[in-house]
């Protein structure tokens, strides 16, 4: 007998919005609102809106730190806004924290909230019009109804914590297309692959992702590419962060949104939805290696993965050799082998890594993109009931993780997982390189790329360690001639020189 207060996934919905009139574009909260309808009516129930006393929300990118100067008008109260659009009367309105993991976050959150029976019906929503937004501005145009303020207490779920140091920051590592490349180097490097080797097996890797992409119908790019293609530079797919190609980025100029429905097992039967509507969550997991890039072991692992990975087989009682239907966090490349790597998949397993098609294909709706890959979970476990699915999440930079396993089959006894505090506190614990934020001296690179704009090369991002004691330190390659010589030779373990200069900026010069 299932235990009354299990939490089951019984409603998914998602949109997606090309529309060219500027004119005409739905602002967030609308687009998000379709997607909720969408779950709502999936669910079969009638007037399931009334019902719901819960809404929760993920966190918009423009709200998250690092992206509030944007000339942007903001939701005051994003949950209350669309309970107002829906016509819905929650007692929570609730708030997810910055993150690409929030979504599985929220479904982790939300579950162990009905276990505990805090709450009943349960609506999860996010959207991101990234697209939309990119192209008024660009046209001079202020997205004047993006914004709202329905008054109500809120409430925030997790926490805001900005995801580099200064220093970090200073040189440039907030951001995503900077950072990914460093792990992606050292993934080679660790590998022992060439250059042109490990290029065409991240363009072998990637290719998959766009043959699912190409049947999703809320796509971005439902386009397929050869191995090739993706890995080769060309006029249309120039270099970004190297080695990336553009196919090979998160594309987060899009207009998407998903939503899901969750309640427990005996207010799904008091309502009426149908049983072969019923998901589970049989494991979750949610934690975050070292917080900073800098503070990091090495840039090819992740022991908040593996960690977190274990607790939700622990959980379910499964092995990553019983799932059947997986989507792994897809941002860049790296991501996807970590996480491989880290959950015990290995090259060249014959499973799709993917349901949607992943970030760069899909589309990379900013915070929301597991909220899609959740919602396209359900469907899949659906038409295949009793197969095993996993979806893993990733936020800022291989930092904070969550992963859901799922499936049609009911959980047995009570809902309950392990604290992930717990196993966090042992995460935190690990030892961690020093960092030296003023270095001065001989070094050597750890990993490295060079970052193009549209007419080439513009400079070099270098994580060092200093010859007299290995310290940790994050520098730039400015000199043309050591930028060109990164991009043309073995670069890993090559020596310099690194000296912080009065701006501040730690430059990095070849040996």
């Amino acid at each position: 007998m299932v235990d009354p207060r299990t939490p089951i996934l019984v409603g998914c919905g998602q949109v997606v919005q090309k529309e060219k009139d500027l004119d005409k574009v739905k602002d967030p909260a609308s687009l998000m609102a379709d997607a909720a309808k969408l779950a709502l009516a999936d669910t079969s129930v009638a007037e399931l809106t009334g019902k719901l006393d819960t809404i929760t929300c993920t966190r918009f990118v423009i709200d998250s730190p690092g992206s509030r100067e944007l000339p942007i008008s903001q939701y005051a109260n994003l949950p209350q806004t669309l309970a107002n659009k829906l016509g819905a009367t929650p007692a929570n309105t609730c708030y997810g924290p910055t993150g690409g993991n929030t979504p599985q976050l929220l479904v982790n959150y939300t579950a162990e909230k009905i276990a505990e029976g805090d709450q009943d019906v349960v609506l999860l929503a996010g959207v991101e019009c990234f697209g939309s937004m990119q192209k008024l501005l660009m046209a001079g145009k202020t997205p004047e109804s993006w914004n709202d303020d329905p008054g109500g207490a809120r409430i925030d779920i997790g926490y805001e914590k900005e995801g580099v140091t200064k220093v970090e920051n200073l040189h440039k590592l907030q951001h995503p297309v900077n950072c990914y490349p460093l792990f992606e180097n050292a993934l080679r490097g660790e590998a022992g692959r060439s250059v042109k080797d490990h290029q065409m097996f991240i363009g072998e890797l990637m290719s998959p992702f766009t043959k699912v992409a190409a049947s999703h119908p809320q796509a971005w790019f439902p386009i397929e590419r050869t191995p090739e293609e993706i890995a080769t530079p060309s006029d249309a797919n120039r270099y970004v962060g190297y080695p990336y190609t553009k196919y090979m980025n998160a594309i987060m100029a899009v207009d998407q949104a998903a939503a899901v429905v969750m309640m427990s097992v005996e207010k799904a039967r008091e309502l009426g939805v149908p049983e072969d509507k019923w998901v589970y969550l049989h494991g979750s997991g949610d934690a975050n290696d070292h917080w900073f890039l800098t503070e990091r072991q090495n840039f090819h692992s992740s022991p908040a993965i593996r960690t977190m990975g274990q607790k939700a087989f622990a959980q379910a009682g499964w092995s990553i050799d019983e799932i059947d239907i997986m989507d792994l966090y897809s941002c860049f490349p790296s991501a996807v082998q970590i996480g491989m790597k880290e959950l015990g998949i290995k090259v060249g397993d014959p499973r799709s890594l993917t349901v949607t098609g992943g970030l760069p294909y899909f589309g990379g709706a900013g915070n929301n993109y597991v909220m899609h890959s959740i919602a396209t979970m359900v469907e899949k476990l659906r038409a295949n009931p009793g197969k095993k699915g996993m979806c893993t999440s990733n936020g800022y930079y291989v930092t904070k993780h969550g992963i859901g396993l799922y499936s049609t089959t009911p959980t047995e006894g009570p809902w309950k997982r392990e604290n992930p505090a717990n196993y966090q506190a042992e995460l935190d614990a690990m030892d961690h390189p020093r960092v030296e934020e003023k270095p001065n001296g001989a070094a050597k690179i750890e990993t490295f790329t060079v970052m193009h704009g549209r007419n080439g090369p513009e400079f070099g991002i270098v994580m060092g360690g200093l010859d007299a004691d290995n310290a940790r330190f994050v520098s730039h390659v400015t000199a043309e001639a050591d930028i060109q010589s990164l991009l043309n030779q073995e670069s890993l373990g090559r020596p310099g020189t690194v000296e912080n200069t009065d701006t501040g900026l730690n430059i990095f010069t070849l040996a």
